[in-house]
């Protein structure tokens, strides 16, 4: 399909087909090059704007799915007027033309690119508009709040210290647990989107390598009982009750003089740093070494005790821990819905949208501002400090959907879009 947008989109598709269909309708027509040859015969279908995907006048040109018979079509469209799209642009056009906001427009690239069942329904619902409506009512109830704090103080009222009554420091802390729960959210949908990173880390002859194989269902790394066997970073994508999860199984954690394995081990802290979860394996039938010191702060981490078909032990799970065996299988169950439950993503909902790191930034910061702002009443009771955190909180929030944005931030998002979207 060749998708024209514009206010000559169609004069120019007249130029190709000859008349137009009526609006919302099929019509079947030649498509004609500016010599007159016939290029394909198919579809055509008008939207004049605004009501439109774009805003604008839109005409589609539906053609046979040679890539050469569309780059003649293409060709046609440039001969006569027309030019092609920069990646994104239809859909930031739909932006600039208030068809969609800026979350709903990045989700149109995120259902493109779900890797997975779950991603693609949680970007559907924010191309529905679910976490814009939720950052829009969080947004206005910040605004609302603001001003009737500065119309307070600009106008006191001399019988009731609307600071001291308590009211003002309920409705903050009301908006701060509606932000708090809509910060986990979008740190979920944001899993989603982008799938998820798990390291997989232990000492040598833990199991790390059987592991992976057992989760990705392939013989992916090389199993030995000799220590050290493996070195360097082995990366498999699997999907884990339909999440995307990206599994790195890395080398044995041990002081070694070996140059090439310490560099194994160097690489495998960094790995742990890039992750949204890590593994840490043991043998269920060694002595149980603790987690090495320096693990990065904020990435949850899951002890799984492996190998409990050599200690005849049940398979379980119990807080933070789960007892499995890679070799035969057992408990990879319970592994799968521990990570599930880690990362708060719900295995019936899936997700409630899809988002991305710099809504969960923007979030974050409004939190923090939030926080600040609270802080500040509760130490010294000024209105207008607290006045001031949720003006900028609201800011922030707005830059989610773009009612706060700079044309930078439109140009890197949209181009990150792929050709006529």
């Amino acid at each position: 399909m060749v998708r024209l947008s514009g206010p000559d989109s169609m004069a120019i598709a007249e130029q190709l087909t000859g008349p137009l269909p009526a609006q919302r309708s099929f019509g079947l027509r030649r498509f004609r090059s500016a010599t007159g040859e016939v290029i394909d015969e198919g579809l055509v279908l008008c939207f004049a704007g605004p009501a439109s995907f774009t805003g604008e006048d839109v005409v589609e040109l539906q053609a046979h799915g040679s890539p050469v018979v569309l780059e003649m079509l293409l060709s046609a469209c440039v001969a006569a007027g027309a030019r092609r799209a920069t990646p994104g642009e239809f859909s930031q056009r739909a932006f600039l033309n208030d068809r969609m906001d800026l979350a709903q427009a990045e989700a149109v690239a995120d259902l493109i690119a779900a890797a997975s069942e779950k991603a693609a329904r949680a970007a559907r619902r924010s191309l529905e508009g679910e976490f814009s409506g939720r950052v829009n009512a969080l947004s206005e109830a910040l605004t609302s709040l603001r001003v009737w704090i500065e119309a307070a103080l600009d106008f006191p009222d001399e019988d009731v210290d609307f600071l001291a009554d308590g009211e003002v420091l309920g409705q903050v802390q009301a908006l701060r647990e509606r932000l708090a729960a809509l910060l986990t959210a979008a740190r979920s949908g944001r899993l989603l989107n982008d799938g998820i990173r798990v390291a997989i880390i232990g000492p040598p002859n833990a199991g790390k390598s059987s592991l992976l194989n057992a989760l990705s269902r392939r013989d992916s790394a090389i199993v030995t009982a000799t220590p050290g066997t493996t070195r360097d970073v082995l990366r498999e994508t699997v999907s884990i009750a339909g999440l995307s999860v990206t599994l790195a199984d890395t080398a044995g954690l041990r002081e070694t003089r070996d140059l090439i394995e310490a560099e194994g081990v160097r690489r495998a802290h960094l790995e742990m740093k890039a992750a949204d979860l890590i593994f840490w394996v043991v043998d269920d039938s060694q002595a149980h070494p603790t987690p090495p010191p320096g693990l990065p702060e904020g990435v949850p981490l899951l002890r799984i005790h492996n190998k409990i078909d050599l200690t005849d032990g049940p398979a379980r799970c119990q807080d933070r821990s789960v007892w499995l065996s890679a070799s035969s299988g057992e408990g990879l169950d319970l592994l799968e819905a521990l990570v599930l439950n880690e990362l708060g993503v719900d295995d019936q909902a899936g997700g409630e949208f899809s988002a991305r790191q710099r809504h969960v930034e923007r979030l974050d910061e409004a939190l923090r501002l939030i926080d600040q702002g609270l802080e500040e009443l509760t130490a010294t009771g000024s209105g207008e400090l607290l006045a001031d955190d949720l003006r900028h909180a609201a800011e922030a929030l707005g830059e989610i959907t773009g009612a706060v944005t700079a044309d930078e931030l439109l140009g890197r998002i949209f181009a990150s879009f792929c050709i006529g979207k």
